[in-house]
């Protein structure tokens, strides 16, 4: 029997959901869903019978760039956890935006055995003015040139704010701001500052 879900048409309407809600997940190590809690349920729009045996990206977003999952696999098959902002689709087509934060559970051996996602939603202001602007110029490079392109330029992107990934999305969520002007002062910095030359 074919068990797979006929993927939603995406909208442009966001998903009224409780956003003081935590969404929690278990898959395996290939993203099989295995478990997830009543609020991850209700938002995705799917009925638990349908999500456990799916795989995880059954909710990905077409917006989403993949360079950030490759980004996220990265670090998880280097056994370090790692969270990230995602954007979502529900089973009716609308989105909802989510940091995610990967915790690797593994065995008595140490060996990994699969994953634990929490999801907290993320303020508004943060996707409109960072992260959305962000995502769209990654997927519109990975369209044209594939994403190895996309990967170089978010590199790029990260070494002018001095930043990974998880630091750049922890600085926005604690602060508000981007900060890119803000970046610690290398070595060759100093030879193009404009000094004062004092007169004799």
């Amino acid at each position: 029997m074919d068990t797979r879900i006929t993927r939603p048409s995406p909208s442009d309407r966001e998903v009224d959901w409780n956003k003081t809600k935590v969404l929690l997940s278990k898959t395996d190590t290939k993203g099989t869903i295995l478990y997830a809690n009543e609020a991850f349920i209700d938002v995705s729009g799917y009925d638990e019978f349908e999500l456990i045996g799916q795989p995880h990206n059954v909710i990905r977003h077409p917006d989403m760039p993949k360079v950030i999952f490759k980004f996220l696999w990265d670090s998880i098959k280097a056994n370090q956890n790692i969270h990230a902002i995602i954007k979502n689709m529900s089973k009716t087509g609308r989105y909802y935006w989510v940091i995610t934060d990967f915790k690797i559970i593994s065995d008595s051996d140490g060996e990994i055995v699969g994953y634990f996602g929490t999801r907290k939603s993320v303020p508004d202001d943060i996707i409109i003015k960072f992260i959305e602007p962000l995502y769209k110029k990654l997927l519109h490079i990975e369209e044209a040139s594939g994403i190895h392109a996309s990967e170089e330029y978010l590199i790029g992107f990260l070494e002018e704010r001095n930043k990974s990934y998880m630091e750049y999305v922890d600085h926005l969520v604690a602060t508000g701001k981007d900060d890119k002007n803000k970046v610690k002062k290398g070595f060759f910095n100093g030879f193009f500052e404009k000094k004062d030359v004092k007169k004799k």
